[in-house]
């Protein structure tokens, strides 16, 4: 089993900044695709970022210039630095990975998401 542990986090004022993690633990072979998405209250869950095995990245318009995903392929985790937060940035944060695990001579690819981390930005 591969599991998700996010952090990172919080309230902030708006012009500030938060960084959340996400550490993907379990008999990986390798991870694909890592990105963080977003739900608002009301809302449907958007993506917010990505990053890919080979370092390419992809942004919602929204954050473009103000965050940026990065990852760390030895831990296995995921980054998301957030910086000149804004109000609608408010959001529950959930963490997805694709990660390739063998199992019995055979690779199987999951997706798997983490329980989800609170932002809360304040005017």
């Amino acid at each position: 089993q591969v599991q998700l542990v996010e952090s990172g986090g919080g309230l902030v004022q708006a012009g500030g900044s938060l960084r959340l993690s996400c550490a993907a633990s379990g008999s990986i072979s390798s991870i694909n695709g890592m990105g963080w998405y977003r739900q608002a209250p009301g809302k449907q869950r958007e993506l917010v970022a990505a990053i890919f095995s080979g370092g390419s990245t992809n942004y919602a318009d929204s954050v473009k210039g103000r965050f940026t995903i990065s990852r760390d392929n030895a831990k296995n985790t995921v980054y998301l630095q957030m910086n000149s937060l804004k109000p609608e940035d408010t959001a529950v944060y959930y963490c997805k990975a694709d990660p390739v695990i063998a199992v019995d001579g055979s690779y199987r690819y999951l997706v798997v998401w983490g329980q989800g981390t609170l932002v809360t930005v304040s005017s």
